[in-house]
């Protein structure tokens, strides 16, 4: 495929910035569990050390895909270092008196504690006295265990910081739609997908999510407005807040005694997503581009530029002119969308109109769609003010999907005709309509060879044609599993098990609300079940309603003194061992670690009605 026209290919700035300053590198870079199961192997994609681009991937994501391979410690200026490469979100750790403040720990406690161990290697042991959380999104918390512990926060000796919200909007997303996302993102990220020219070859921010240990310590400490400061460890920062930009609870912040500007996903050397998808709330891309225009006018000072993925911005009038094509980036993409909107346009046919950037925005490296598309980002603009309803009738009230395919199907004269049809586009230069077509035969007659064959190469085309890495990724995701369907290769529909340090930092009301979500609730509105429960650990009574088929949790007592029918008394650990499948309920009974005083079938009743997430439901196939 021949490369992108209107790009400089001779313009080797963010090489030379992703290499800069590297001090030491992780030989071998694999990194495993206590177990010695592997969690991270960034080793994997030395193909991409290769100059010549193959011709199943788009030059440009082979460009990206290559800068995001560089990994190691590296310093940015004098007392800030990066850990990079050692999952797809980067380690900051800022020198302090005594120790050391890290920001945003990475996914998982192995890969934070190697992290940490290549950076004492090299910069001898210091204490971790605060941990900055930049934002909300998994990739950013979830191993802060491998860097502190909940002894030390207890203790006074590690601050957690974070932005206002984190733990509502952590949960919200991680838990609440957190089975339905993980799903999804086997599409989005790849996961299931070998590595190579013709599998995953990373997808724009960087290039896999590590899969170790995932845990929460809660803030000790938020920060609730823009121009707050503080010193931790005598490092001066001053935050800016940026609510329902990248996340719901996001913040930047400026180190005004170093010059630098930690931008934490708000900006970084690809156009983001609108719209995730994996599937979230739609971001505000006015707020986001509003935001940014105020990191410009806050921070004029800043010298050095880093982010949370990808690699650092050196040079004032550098980093000014990140920030500006950024900013424009994402106004372009809201006041366009708008615009076209307001003359009648629906969301797929604004997709249409805007394809591209404008001018110099056009040629910047910085904003193509590796990670996120003009397309999906253009459709999420009209959606967060339009919603699902595109306003024609015939759209108000659709067939579902195989219903709709089945119709389809016999309405162009059966599955044989459909797939001819398909052929004929696919042959003529007509993917996109192929893909339709064999669509709707999937879903009409799953078993159609001809079809599912069609498909799989339809896909795989699609997806060697993407300068964006997540698209590739869904394209030939949805290849390998027409591919291997009916051969027992995907997970069961049991939910794995969940990390019982992420469910620690829960509070118990969150975790009452992630039941109410998994209550099946057409069984359920056959019963009236009142349970109330007494934790120690803390000392807490809340009460569980079922009726109508809702779970409703309370904290206290039942209103108008309502006698429950059973009541447990437990520590509230043992609950998240039991949530965590490490124990039962009934095992905990036995043990004594739950002591129940009434209808012990009220607690059989209340379990059976709570329904397991599906980790393996269909998607290219009905």
């Amino acid at each position: 495929m021949p490369a992108t026209p209107e790009l400089d290919w001779d313009d080797t700035a963010d090489h030379a910035n992703a290499a800069r300053g590297l001090i030491d590198r992780l030989e071998p870079c694999v990194v495993r569990n206590d177990a010695g199961r592997v969690v991270w192997d960034n080793d994997r994609w030395d193909f991409l050390r290769q100059d010549e681009c193959p011709d199943t991937v788009h030059p440009s994501l082979w460009r990206q895909s290559r800068l995001n391979t560089a990994q190691g410690l590296f310093e940015v200026a004098p007392g800030i270092y990066q850990i990079r490469g050692l999952d797809v979100s980067n380690m900051t750790i800022i020198e302090g008196d005594t120790g050391v403040v890290v920001v945003d720990p990475l996914t998982s406690r192995e890969v934070a504690a190697e992290g940490l161990a290549l950076y004492a290697r090299n910069r001898g042991e210091r204490p971790v006295k605060a941990v900055i959380y930049t934002h909300s999104h998994g990739d950013h918390f979830g191993g802060v265990l491998g860097v502190t512990g909940h002894e030390a926060v207890r203790a006074g000796e590690c601050e957690i910081v974070a932005p206002d919200e984190f733990m509502h909007h952590a949960v919200s997303e991680n838990v609440f739609a957190g089975p339905a996302m993980l799903r999804r993102a086997v599409y989005m990220y790849g996961r299931s997908l070998p590595v190579g020219p013709e599998a995953s070859v990373g997808f724009g921010l960087g290039q896999a999510l590590s899969t170790g240990t995932v845990g929460l310590i809660a803030p000790t400490r938020s920060i609730t407005e823009t121009g707050q400061e503080l010193v931790l460890d005598g490092v001066r920062l001053v935050f800016q807040l940026t609510p329902d930009t990248e996340a719901p609870s996001e913040m930047n912040f400026f180190l005004p005694d170093h010059g630098v500007l930690l931008i934490a996903e708000n900006v970084n050397h690809s156009l983001h997503n609108v719209l995730t998808l994996r599937g979230a709330q739609v971001r505000d891309a006015h707020a986001w581009a509003s935001y940014i225009t105020e990191s410009i006018r806050l921070f004029d000072g800043a010298e050095i530029l880093i982010g949370s993925h990808n690699w650092p911005t050196w040079g004032h009038d550098e980093v000014m002119l990140l920030l500006t094509r950024q900013r424009d980036a994402y106004a372009y993409l809201h006041d366009q969308t708008v615009r076209l909107m307001n003359q009648g346009l629906t969301g797929p046919e604004i997709a249409e109109e805007i394809q591209s950037f404008p001018g110099e925005l056009g040629r910047a490296w910085s904003v193509r769609g590796y990670y996120g598309s003009i397309s999906q980002n253009v459709k999420a603009v009209y959606q967060r003010y339009m919603g699902w309803y595109d306003g024609n009738p015939a759209h108000l009230w659709q067939h579902p999907p195989t219903e709709q395919a089945k119709r389809y199907v016999a309405a162009i004269g059966g599955a044989d005709a459909t797939v001819a049809s398909a052929r004929e586009a696919f042959e003529g230069g007509d993917p996109r309509w192929a893909a339709e077509l064999l669509n709707h035969v999937l879903f009409a007659e799953p078993e159609h060879t001809a079809a599912r064959e069609l498909q799989i190469t339809v896909y795989e085309t699609l997806g060697f044609g993407q300068e964006n890495g997540t698209w590739r990724n869904i394209y030939l995701t949805g290849a390998k599993e027409l591919r291997e369907a009916g051969r027992e290769t995907r997970k069961t529909g049991a939910p794995g098990r969940e990390s019982v340090d992420m469910l620690a930092a829960l509070t118990t009301g969150q975790i009452f609300e992630s039941m109410a979500v998994r209550l099946d609730g057409p069984r359920a509105a056959a019963h009236r079940l009142l349970l109330r429960w007494e934790f120690t650990g803390p000392d807490e009574v809340w009460t569980l309603l079922v009726g109508n088929g809702v779970l409703t949790p309370m904290r206290g007592d039942a209103p108008g003194g309502e006698k429950p029918q059973l009541t447990l008394r437990l520590e509230r650990a043992t609950l998240d061992q039991i949530l965590a499948q490490r124990t039962t309920f009934a095992d905990a009974i036995g043990s004594g670690a739950v002591t129940i005083e009434g209808d012990a079938g009220v607690l059989a009743t209340f379990h059976g009605l709570l329904e397991r997430p599906r980790r393996d439901f269909p998607i290219v196939l009905p």
